[in-house]
């Protein structure tokens, strides 16, 4: 190879314009970055528009705003072909629900109604969000969905077809849900059902007084809660909220479990809206105790998201919290880092959001934790925006109500009816790199910054090609399915669990996996994420590793396994108890 020739020193002192055109032709001819992502929402055959729930009671101009959710994505292979499928909400009155069943070339099919799980919305119902689950461990994804309303449980029939089972389970109540999760708390083999509820359970379709409206800005404690059902095993579920300690009625948006102290079992984050987060220490012993004041403090935000994932390899868990960050609330998001434990075994976090770059992201909704380039540090999406419509602003209107003395925010007649103008409206998406621990925002490079109303974030290998791909579901608007495209180099692993002892989707397990001289923690979560559902498959980013050293699985059960020396660029199955991993192939299409 021919040396490189030292640069003559002219060159160094070209006049200013010539300079100038230089950089210029460099620039181009260099070209734009190459995008990590690529829109393949009208190609892949998903690009069905959400719509808002419109109502026809009394305070419906003012209840349209404050009620435009109900955009939710949830992944999960549910005929165990291989692939992963997706559960997509509609929320208007004749809207339909869809069930992707993907093809396996990127392409998917909505086989909501053959299967009977399209109709989810009526004139006393409107579809919130979903949530797969195998509540009976027989190897098949169940289906639940969240509603304002009564809420539904599908069961799996395992030819392609669900029934409603929801009677019959115990789960036919009237709840004003948002968001559900499933986890195995009592670690007795069965996951159980944590439903957070925003309204109080009145018919906020006919409501018979106008009093069902956040009693504050910042301490509204007459929302819906928190209910807790336990799996008995047997198809039904029981109530026991009460019993193991949950005492919640605030604004629940979200929920987001973890095993935040590494003893083995599952807490749980609160997200709430107009008041106060919650934080939940589980105590082993089938109970929780409510620790927010020690371990995150009391907060008046406004919180909507709950997503816990290791972001600095520490291998303690940390929980993103999107708030409001805009013209009027300047709150900023939480990222709690996990103190772990000190010398007396207290928990403890501290909020790093500023620190790290993810403070401020407008009007925050769903956010993930997802390494999207391998690189073994955990990236961030977040997607914002509450309301797009017209050019004239809603916040004078807001400001004007909460200035005036002694408004009764409690009656929904006091709240200005919004109308067409906008609020926090076409606000730009975030996409974080992780650089180490800190984050820098690279969303529009990769053509992520989208400014629709987004609302859940749905991470998944669609197409079983080693990189992650999203979802994005919009409210009153049509989705967005992103398709990885980051040139192979990175090398990665994915680990498809199945518990014995332990529930049946392993929910709760704990992988610790280390290569390349780093260790990184992952877990199987049960529904993290605001209007959400991610894949359950565990995905290490492994970056010049070529193979994963030591491989840790901390089961539900309290059974450790150790594998080791296993070649990277592969797909995973490891069975509970079982010594060695199993190769998984997904069926030819």
């Amino acid at each position: 190879m021919k040396p490189l020739e030292p640069v003559p020193r002219r060159s160094l002192f070209l006049p200013l314009g010539l300079l100038t055109v230089a950089l210029i032709a460099t620039s181009a001819s260099a070209g734009p970055p190459e995008r990590d992502f690529e829109d393949v929402t009208a190609r892949a055959g998903v690009a069905a528009r959400h719509h808002n729930r419109a109502f026809k009671n009394p305070y419906a101009a003012i209840m349209a705003g404050y009620t435009a959710l109900g955009a939710a994505a949830a992944v999960a292979d549910y005929d165990g072909d291989g692939f992963e499928d997706l559960f997509v909400t509609d929320s208007g009155e004749t809207g339909k629900n869809h069930l992707y069943h993907n093809n396996g070339d990127l392409t998917f099919t909505d086989v909501a109604g053959k299967a009977g799980v399209a109709d989810g919305n009526d004139a006393s119902n409107a579809t919130a969000d979903a949530l797969w689950l195998d509540y009976d461990n027989d190897g098949r994804p169940d289906l639940f969905v969240v509603r304002f309303g009564h809420n539904q449980l599908f069961h799996n029939e395992g030819n392609g077809t669900f029934k409603d089972v929801t009677r019959q389970a115990g789960l036919d109540r009237y709840a004003n849900a948002i968001t559900a999760i499933a986890f195995d708390y009592d670690r007795d083999g069965y996951v159980d059902l944590f439903v957070g509820s925003y309204f109080q359970p009145i018919d906020i379709f006919r409501p018979q007084t106008p009093r069902f409206f956040p009693e504050s800005f910042e301490t509204a404690n007459n929302g819906g809660g928190l209910t807790v059902w336990r799996n008995q095993g047997n198809g039904t579920f029981k109530d026991v909220t009460r019993e193991v300690g949950v005492n919640l009625s605030g604004w629940t948006l979200d929920l987001g479990h973890a095993d935040a102290d590494n003893d083995g079992d599952d807490d749980l984050y609160v997200a709430c809206d107009f008041g106060t987060d919650r934080f939940l220490l589980n105590n082993g012993d089938g109970t929780f105790k409510d620790v927010t004041k020690e371990t995150i403090g009391i907060d008046t935000k406004k919180g909507m998201n709950a997503d816990w994932g290791d972001y600095d390899n520490d291998g303690w868990l940390d929980v993103f919290v999107t708030n409001i960050t805009d013209d009027y609330m300047r709150e900023g998001n939480f990222l709690w880092r996990n103190n772990g434990l000190d010398d007396k075994g207290k928990l403890s976090f501290t909020d790093v959001a500023r620190e790290t770059g993810t403070y401020d992201t407008g009007w925050g909704w769903g956010g993930k934790f997802f390494d999207y380039d391998d690189d073994g540090w955990l990236d961030l999406y977040v997607v914002n925006g509450w309301v797009s419509a017209g050019p004239e602003s809603y916040v004078p209107d807001v400001f004007q109500m909460i200035t005036r003395p002694n408004v009764d925010f409690a009656d929904a007649r006091n709240w200005p009816p919004m109308g067409n103008k906008s609020l926090s409206g076409y606000e730009k998406k975030r996409l974080f790199h992780n650089e180490a621990g800190t984050f820098r925002e690279v969303a529009a490079r990769h053509g992520l910054d989208s400014t629709r109303d987004g609302r859940g974030i749905a991470v998944a290998d669609f197409d079983n090609d080693g990189r992650l791909d999203l979802f994005v579901a919009n409210a009153n608007a049509e989705p967005y399915l992103y398709h990885n495209v980051r040139p192979a180099g990175p090398h990665w692993a994915t680990f498809l669990l199945e518990g014995r002892k332990s529930n049946r989707d392993a929910v709760g397990a704990q992988l610790r996996a280390t290569a390349g001289g780093r260790t990184q923690l992952r877990f199987v979560d049960g529904g993290n994420g605001f209007a959400s559902q991610s894949s359950r498959r565990i995905h290490f980013g492994l970056g010049g590793a070529p193979v994963i050293d030591r491989l840790e699985v901390r089961w539900p059960s309290g059974l450790r396994q150790t594998f080791t020396n296993l070649p990277a660029g592969r797909f995973y199955r490891l069975v509970e108890g079982e010594p060695d991993p199993k190769p998984f192939e997904p069926r030819k299409k």
